[in-house]
């Protein structure tokens, strides 16, 4: 059978989504008999941050095994959500260590299998073009450089990106002055849109976010003791039973997949054996 990679956006928007997002995953694998038995889809539940580089890296698998991969992206906290709820993923990519706790704390990953996998940086990122000058520094007048505009950044509560942004922001004395000009979106990459659609003239993203869009031009990175450190943890989840997926984790912690995270601007904190 020939590899593919499938994509999934995965956003959860009461129980009525849930159960749709469940059937959906289930139906994707529906294979009779043997043939389910033989090569069911590895289903990764990765944060949207990942998309570029998990992208790469399951095709480079897919070329070497033959085996599929099938991918859903969303906001770490709305995978985590769906996982609790039933959604039968095999891997779970988050990209904060609070959802991954979260995860552990319900019993819905395999502990041991449990690796803190990457590393990224906190950007704030203008539209391509754009004459914007931000020094992230202590008592930053950021509402002041906004002006009557939004920020955009992933939702200060729940999204990894959001709580990073959040954090950063407050330890320069500038969450106070923006907190009501926030366009709070439910993951980075919505945030990366509007910034890279010139709805916003300012975003907060990963590095590895600002790297993937042209449309979009760094305009600071915020100094690494301005936040928590950014980490990707990966597990395998609590009743995957299938097979391909240590062999497919195994893979994306070799020095096979170094390259693919390493070119969007990830640092590799972990690999098999280490």
């Amino acid at each position: 059978m020939n590899g593919r990679i499938i994509h999934r956006a995965g956003f959860v928007v009461g129980a009525f989504a849930r159960a749709l997002l469940i059937g959906l995953v289930w139906a994707s694998l529906a294979v009779p008999g043997e043939a389910l038995a033989q090569s069911r889809d590895v289903l990764v539940f990765a944060a949207a941050s990942l998309k570029n580089a998990l992208d790469e890296a399951a095709a480079a698998w897919i070329r070497d095994s033959g085996r599929r991969v099938v991918v859903s992206y969303a906001a770490s906290n709305a995978l985590a959500r769906q996982i609790e709820a039933g959604a039968p993923a095999d891997i779970f990519f988050s990209a904060d260590l609070d959802w991954m706790d979260y995860a552990t704390s319900k019993g819905l990953i395999q502990p041991e299998s449990r690796v803190n996998l990457l590393g990224n940086s906190l950007v704030l990122i203008a539209p391509k073009g754009s004459a914007a000058q931000v020094e992230l520094k202590p008592e930053l007048d950021l509402a002041a450089i906004l002006g009557s505009h939004r920020l955009a950044m992933g939702h200060a509560n729940a999204v990894p990106a959001g709580k990073y942004g959040k954090a950063a922001l407050e330890h320069l004395g500038a969450w106070a002055g923006v907190k009501d000009k926030v366009a709070q979106t439910e993951n980075v990459r919505a945030a990366l849109l509007l910034v890279s659609r010139g709805e916003a003239p300012l975003g907060i993203v990963y590095k590895t976010d600002a790297v993937s869009d042209s449309n979009v031009t760094i305009v600071g990175t915020f100094p690494e003791g301005s936040h928590p450190p950014i980490v990707y943890p990966i597990a395998l989840t609590k009743d995957s039973a299938n097979p391909e997926a240590a062999a497919f984790l195994g893979f994306l912690r070799s020095d096979k997949a170094k390259p693919f995270f390493e070119k969007q601007g990830f640092t590799l904190l972990n690999k098999a054996g280490s």
